[in-house]
């Protein structure tokens, strides 16, 4: 990722993804890092980011998308990802977890 807008290093929460932009007359894959970040003095929200390698975009500039989650929407968004995991992991080892 030349262009890089998001930090990248040992701290990143994920440094490698496969990611998809999508639009209504595109759908690319590319690699790109998601990050989970909160201030570290006097932390109000939980931030998560997103950002694509643009130089497998195209015509889409340099960006990364962030949404800024209060306590209760990052463990609720926690949750979600925990129980749908736990529902693929399943169905990957023949379970029928339906979670």
């Amino acid at each position: 990722m030349s262009d890089r807008l998001l930090r990248v290093n040992a701290y990143t929460t994920l440094d490698l993804v496969e990611g998809r932009a999508r639009g209504h007359e595109f759908d690319v894959a590319a690699p790109g890092v998601v990050n989970v970040t909160a201030p570290r003095e006097d932390p109000e929200q939980v931030t998560l980011a997103v950002e694509l390698d643009d130089t497998a975009l195209g015509d889409l500039p340099a960006h990364a998308d962030e949404v800024d989650l209060s306590v209760a929407q990052a463990r609720t968004l926690a949750e979600a990802l925990a129980s749908t995991a736990d529902r693929v992991e399943a169905a990957q080892n023949g379970g029928a977890n339906s979670s």
